[in-house]
């Protein structure tokens, strides 16, 4: 679990919160939090990982600093959150990772970009590589279609496996049972939640970020990547159809549909990390963990990075440009998809847990 100076900080914090109960109306972590008279490390985990960090609480709280009582939820929710992170993570042996994640991502991302530049010129003469193809499977002609697919469908095995084995041990963490996730009510009210960013909305104001004034522009950001990402796999899911079911070969025409779904949801990952990351640095430190910044900034660069040259490669697919780019492109695939489990990514896992729980609990308030 956690470190204990951490979890009885956020007691402390949940316990103050309780007696005062102003921010109620703010986001689920109130009303939650008000269903319980004491905070064990249950709760604490579970209330911050149910937290979205809007910061509202922060600017509204009579006792946030310099207050003798120091009331700052949104920091220590955020390094709990990072702490429960580590705790959850398989194989144990790359929790490590977390710390100084951002550093970690871009040493995996170099590491597996080197890997591929290197599998690729040992695989393939370097004429090939530098050379102009175009046409069906041209892709192919670069990087076999059976050396693409084969790693890939590995890797994304162990990457369901590990964030799989961390959201049973995070369930069990907060105190839920097997049963439980077979609550279909709750599953899907859990997912509207968190598809909409309720509460990133403020309820129709927006939340306090980067400053203490309102704004919708973070939740919108986070829809587009969300959305930009969700595009993407279903491009990538699209040509998958497209090649095993009707023997179409990559490169796709540019009017096709995993061509147009994967350049607006490129789009949508260029835009929505990019003013992600000017917030970030606009926002005002005070409600911050210094922890996590590395590992938010980190997840963002390398969505865009990854995005931004697979709209590349798609411009230049045409060129002798092509091989060079379609490696560089598959280093930053590599690298994110190798960190999911050990990175930001593994918040939208344990927030959508998190809000599933919170639907249980409101439908037993409700009808007891």
């Amino acid at each position: 679990m956690p470190s204990a100076e951490l979890l009885n900080e956020a007691q402390r914090l949940m316990t103050i919160c309780n007696a005062c109960r102003y921010c109620e109306g703010f986001c689920a972590v109130f009303p939650a939090m008000e269903l319980r008279t004491k905070f064990d490390a249950e709760d604490t985990v579970y209330l911050a990982n149910l937290c979205h960090n809007c910061r509202g609480c922060y600017y509204a709280c009579q006792y946030a600093p310099p207050h003798e009582f120091g009331v700052n939820v949104p920091q220590t929710l955020s390094a709990l959150r990072l702490d429960s992170y580590r705790d959850f993570a398989w194989p144990h042996v790359l929790a490590g990772l977390f710390r100084r994640n951002g550093l970690a991502l871009g040493l995996i991302s170099l590491a597996s970009l080197g890997l591929i530049v290197a599998l690729v010129l040992g695989w393939q003469d370097a004429s090939v590589v530098f050379s102009s193809h175009t046409g069906p499977g041209a892709f192919y002609e670069v990087i076999p279609y059976r050396l693409m697919v084969v790693p890939a469908l590995v890797l994304s095995g162990l990457i369901v496996l590990a964030l799989g084995i961390g959201l049973a041990r995070f369930w069990r963490a907060i105190g839920g049972r097997w049963r439980e996730l077979a609550d279909l009510p709750a599953l899907a009210r859990g997912g509207w939640d968190a598809l909409r960013l309720t509460y990133l909305g403020g309820g129709g104001h927006g939340c306090n970020y980067p400053d203490a004034g309102f704004s919708q522009r973070r939740r919108w950001l986070h829809h587009l990547t969300f959305y930009g990402f969700g595009l993407d796999l279903l491009a990538t899911s699209t040509a998958a159809v497209y090649h095993h079911v009707f023997a179409w070969q990559a490169p796709y025409p540019y009017t096709s549909l995993p061509v147009v779904l994967g350049t607006v949801g490129g789009l949508g990952l260029l835009v929505g990390p990019a003013g992600l990351l000017w917030l970030k640095w606009r926002s005002d430190p005070r409600p911050a963990a210094e922890s996590v910044w590395g590992m938010d900034v980190g997840f963002l660069v390398l969505l865009f990075l990854t995005s931004l040259s697979g709209l590349v490669l798609l411009a230049a697919r045409e060129t002798a440009a092509m091989g060079s780019l379609l490696v560089i492109h598959l280093g930053f695939v590599a690298g994110l998809f190798v960190t999911f489990p050990y990175g930001k990514f593994v918040h939208a896992v344990y927030r959508y847990a998190a809000l599933v729980r919170y639907a249980q609990e409101r439908n037993r308030n409700s009808t007891s």
